[in-house]
């Protein structure tokens, strides 16, 4: 882990490692320590870490997760399609058979992963209470 300091929301903290915090909850684990489970259930964040204690709870992954899944398997998809359009001569109920199952299975072995790391940014950066401070909605940030 990273030990430079830097101000962060006007407070002096010490920098965390972004990519081994990403990495570590794609893989499901807590992204302070390395160890405890990040999930309690296939989508369901755990409240704290069972090693270290880190608090969980005031994550705010969101539509993020689902859309950045929709985004790469859409790619990955698409572009496979394509290439076997060109390639052979497939029937609609072959492409059907092929493609809806394909992309079914990547999108939910994808979506834990990726949401795990958007918690892992998220706490990387000190974002959504993970600095200690609760987010402020401002409703009127003009007046």
């Amino acid at each position: 882990m990273m030990m430079t300091h830097q101000v962060f929301g006007g407070t002096d903290r010490a920098q965390r490692d972004v990519v081994q915090s990403v990495w570590r909850g794609f893989r499901g684990r807590c992204p302070h320590c390395g160890q405890g489970r990040l999930f309690g259930r296939f989508l369901k964040v755990a409240e704290a870490c069972e090693n270290c204690g880190e608090d969980m709870s005031h994550h705010r992954a969101d539509d993020l997760p689902a859309y950045l899944v929709v985004l790469i398997v859409g790619h990955v998809v698409v572009g496979a399609f394509v290439g076997a359009e060109v390639m052979f001569k497939l029937s609609t109920w072959q492409h059907l058979a092929i493609w809806a199952p394909l992309t079914v299975a990547m999108s939910l072995a994808l979506l834990q992963p990726v949401k795990g790391a958007v918690v892992g940014l998220q706490w990387a950066l000190y974002m959504h209470g993970f600095g200690g401070q609760h987010d402020v909605i401002e409703t009127h940030p003009e007046l």
